[in-house]
């Protein structure tokens, strides 16, 4: 890795090699030269309904035609506001073939905004031709945000002249807008991130170059939701530019839901493997209980992918721990770090030697990483082919993104691993608006102390919120896990974490145990199953203030009686 040491940038020392022009160059190469193979997959029932990438570029193309048909345009983006299936990418692979921006509204919002207030607010910065949805709820929804758009509902509606299409396919350009990506407003309002052609053909290009080995027909299994760029952006991109099969999983990693996908690994043996933290504690829970699951899982798979949020050490010894034992030989378990302005892969575990493994990895090809001091730690900017040129409508906002040499700011804090050595890795350090400082002026880093946390409460936590800003201490708010602590077992684990803690930035003084898990509807927790820290804070601020109180609650567990109330 090269490393400009004035300046503290950071950049891979691997080229990134050949970008294609336009997302869909790749799926029409698929499409003569793999026309059979399978590209993506749905449930439906007992079966999978698969789709070669032959037939997803004739369904591409008829939604294309149809998407001009009724006006289309570069300002006048389509609203997507369907699940991941086959119907979405049919929609969304239309518009990259049409030059026309769409705009994948998170489906879990959509049908929970029964007022239409959240929807009319993306409809009035969009202003787009139609919406399509199949959801009775989200058309509901959709109609009451606003009476007169209009809402396609069934792909066979979208029709028109395939010349028109094919014609407006060789006049996108690298610079074509593709996509619009709503943040997940952790750090504020949601903001239209523009995702460019190049963006997306450009990060593919980087997974390619980091993972040479994993781009050959890579098979995955995934739930992660299109609305966000790890699923829609990175893991569709890696398939379809290695000609791979992507099978839906109708599941997700939250109680209720995780069983179906247990049904789908029982017959889908991916090569590939992502998910997100809490995914990953179920996937071990699964596996270690059903070896014959096991030996399925592991026995092609050439990689395990964690993001969304850091991986705890107690999984990853428990994921290695499974490794060892059905795996043929080891699969690399990395992590990696972006965000939807990055499109959104900027670092990850690749190379050799590989960076340490409790780190984000080091740049990917193609990017360059500036680590801006901000006391002991960095602010990590990204600047490349990957990073947007800016919000959507939103001149204020684009502006303030950047910093004089053009990085994108993250608001992320970092620190290197080794200043001496950058290759060792880049540890990442939580958001810098998660981070609160103690009434004492003692800084705690939020996204450190949570991981601390979930290994000293394993297996009894399912996430915690972590309070106490402008107080004399640390208070914490514990999710519980489907599995019940016994007696005095949080209590026992916090004492042991406070035995191991290095000061009041770390040691905890309160804790209480909550009665439910994340609040998915209320913003609790986002579609990629991470927990917000501020929307979890301020939705639960009876529980924080019961945290704090005086006299003590006896539902809270204390360790000090200083806490400020």
């Amino acid at each position: 890795m090269n490393v400009t040491a004035d300046a503290r940038i950071l950049r891979a020392n691997v080229p990134l090699g050949h970008v294609p022009a336009r997302v869909g160059d790749d799926l029409v190469a698929h499409a003569h030269g793999r026309a059979d193979a399978i590209f993506l997959a749905e449930r439906s029932g007992e079966a999978w309904a698969r789709v070669s990438y032959a037939e997803m570029l004739e369904r591409t193309r008829r939604a294309a035609a149809g998407i001009l048909a009724r006006g289309g345009s570069a300002e006048r983006p389509v609203l997507l506001c369907a699940d991941n299936g086959l119907a979405h990418a049919t929609v969304g692979f239309g518009a990259l073939y049409a030059g026309v921006p769409y705009a994948p509204v998170s489906f879990t919002l959509a049908r929970a905004d029964t007022s239409g207030a959240r929807l009319r607010g993306f409809i009035e910065l969009l202003t787009p031709s139609f919406a399509f949805a199949t959801d009775r709820s989200v058309i509901a929804n959709l109609r009451a945000a606003a009476p007169d758009l209009p809402i396609v509902t069934h792909v066979d509606a979208l029709d028109g002249d395939l010349a028109r299409a094919d014609a407006a396919f060789a006049a996108t350009t690298p610079d074509t807008i593709a996509k619009i990506l709503f943040t997940s407003g952790s750090t504020g309002t949601p903001k239209g991130v523009i995702t460019t052609q190049r963006m997306l053909a450009a990060n593919t290009s980087m997974y390619a170059a980091a993972w040479p080995d994993v781009m050959d027909a890579p098979v995955i299994l995934d739930w992660l939701p299109w609305s966000h760029c790890f699923g829609g952006n990175h893991n569709v991109g890696m398939i379809l530019r290695g000609g791979g099969t992507l099978y839906i999983d109708d599941g997700r990693p939250v109680p209720g839901a995780f069983a179906a996908t247990l049904r789908n690994l029982h017959e889908i043996a991916p090569t590939v493997a992502f998910n997100v933290p809490v995914g990953w504690a179920l996937v071990c829970d699964a596996l270690e209980r059903d070896a014959a699951l096991a030996t399925s899982f592991f026995s092609r798979l050439r990689l395990i992918s964690n993001a969304g949020a850091s991986l705890p050490d107690g999984t990853r010894t428990r994921l290695e721990a499974l490794m060892h034992r059905y795996a043929r030989e080891p699969v690399p378990v990395v992590s990696s770090w972006g965000a939807t302005e990055t499109a959104p892969l900027a670092t990850g575990s690749w190379g050799d030697p590989m960076p340490d493994h409790d780190t984000i990895g080091i740049p990917v090809p193609g990017v360059e990483i500036k680590l801006a001091p901000i006391g002991d730690r960095f602010e990590i900017r990204v600047r490349g082919a990957s990073v947007t040129p800016g919000y959507w409508r939103n001149a204020e906002a684009t502006a303030r993104a950047f910093d004089d040499d053009g990085f994108y700011r993250s608001g992320d804090a970092v620190a290197l691993r080794d200043p001496q050595d950058p290759g060792r890795g880049i540890e990442f350090r939580g958001r810098i608006a998660e981070n609160f400082k103690l009434s004492s002026g003692t800084w705690v880093n939020v996204g450190a102390l949570r991981l601390q946390l979930l290994d000293a409460l394993a297996p009894y936590a399912l996430d915690v919120a972590i309070a106490g800003a402008d107080r004399d201490a640390i208070g914490i708010l514990i999710y519980p896990a489907a599995q019940p602590a016994p007696d005095d077992a949080i209590a026992g684990a916090l004492a042991a974490h406070n035995a191991r803690a290095t000061g009041s930035s770390t040691r905890i003084a309160r804790a209480r145990v909550l009665d439910d898990a994340p609040d998915r509807a209320a913003g609790e927790i986002t579609d990629k199953g991470s927990l917000n820290q501020r929307r979890a804070l301020d939705h639960r601020a009876a529980d924080v203030a019961r945290l704090f109180a005086a006299p003590i609650d006896p539902a809270t567990i204390v360790f000090e009686t200083g806490a400020s109330a």
